[in-house]
């Protein structure tokens, strides 16, 4: 049978492997945060999303608890996902700067968005085990997003994700604004995640965020 990106949409969206994260998942939807409760959590793994014909992939970590376990979407409706698409917007690679929830008009273009873990995991740590069940969704995406040029890991999980799927030994070291070429004749940008952890902190700023779309999209049109 014929791959496709609708293929493995319905397969991550289908998938029970990680009895942890299952449980996890399902439960975060059932209690929900007090700022939610008239949502009905989507509670599921969250599928990649973006234009089939991308040059450049975003790989994240998984979704959030109360994010895109709660709207469906990666980086929708929580804070990475306000710096995530503003930096996109500027960029050029999202129609508006932000996204709440899965039908508010959010429309990426050249850019396809997945994750290295499709459930939300307790504590965003998801165990090796885990992210080792998750990798053949993020391996089939990689081999269909045929026009790839760029794949940018946003945070150490999302690069080793990208390196394994490579067969890149040694692994390239992770930092803000790596780039290394991978076997797949790719470039592997990496950034780091835009989690309150490093937003707050000023560890991540917008111009740090900015440079490194600045990068994909220099080599996209080289």
């Amino acid at each position: 049978m014929t791959d496709s990106i609708a293929q493995v949409t319905a397969d991550v969206v289908a998938c029970r492997i990680c009895p942890r994260l299952v449980a996890w998942r399902e439960a975060v939807g059932v209690e929900k945060r007090a700022a939610y409760r008239d949502w009905e959590y989507w509670a599921r793994p969250v599928p990649g999303f973006g234009d089939p014909d991308a040059h450049l992939v975003i790989v994240g970590l998984a979704p959030a608890a109360h994010g895109a376990n709660r709207t469906g979407r990666m980086f929708t409706g929580d804070r990475s996902g306000e710096w995530l698409y503003r930096a996109m917007h500027r960029a050029g690679f999202a129609n508006q700067s932000s996204s709440e929830r899965r039908d508010d008009g959010l429309e990426l273009s050249d850019a396809y968005i997945t994750a290295a873990v499709r459930c939300a995991p307790p504590d965003n740590k998801p165990l090796p085990e885990e992210r080792h069940n998750c990798a053949t969704y993020l391996e089939r995406e990689l081999a269909l997003l045929r026009n790839a040029k760029v794949v940018l890991a946003l945070g150490a999980i999302g690069m080793e994700a990208v390196a394994s799927h490579e067969g890149m030994r040694p692994r390239p070291k992770f930092g803000h604004g790596a780039e290394a070429a991978l076997p797949s004749g790719r470039t592997l940008l990496a950034s780091y995640h835009p989690s309150q952890q490093n937003t707050f902190t000023g560890r991540l700023t917008e111009p740090m965020l900015d440079a490194v779309f600045a990068r994909a999209r220099e080599i996209i049109e080289a």
